[in-house]
């Protein structure tokens, strides 16, 4: 796992790295997030998707 990028809207992670946390594919993240069941930025031109620890924390929190 590669290092979060931390900055002023808190800790970010990539689709994979969400994947890893949630033991899920990755193709699942990009689904939930499509949803809006877990917000994300895209960042890059390539549009590449950055979802927020806390977002992600919160997800988990819901879906228990």
């Amino acid at each position: 796992m590669t290092t979060p990028v931390i900055g002023e809207i808190g800790t970010l992670l990539t689709a994979s790295e969400v994947a890893t946390l949630l033991h899920v594919h990755v193709n699942t993240v990009k689904r939930l997030g499509d949803r809006g069941e877990i917000p994300f930025f895209r960042v890059s031109r390539r549009g590449d998707r950055r979802y927020r620890l806390d977002d992600v924390r919160a997800y988990l929190d819901r879906s228990r």
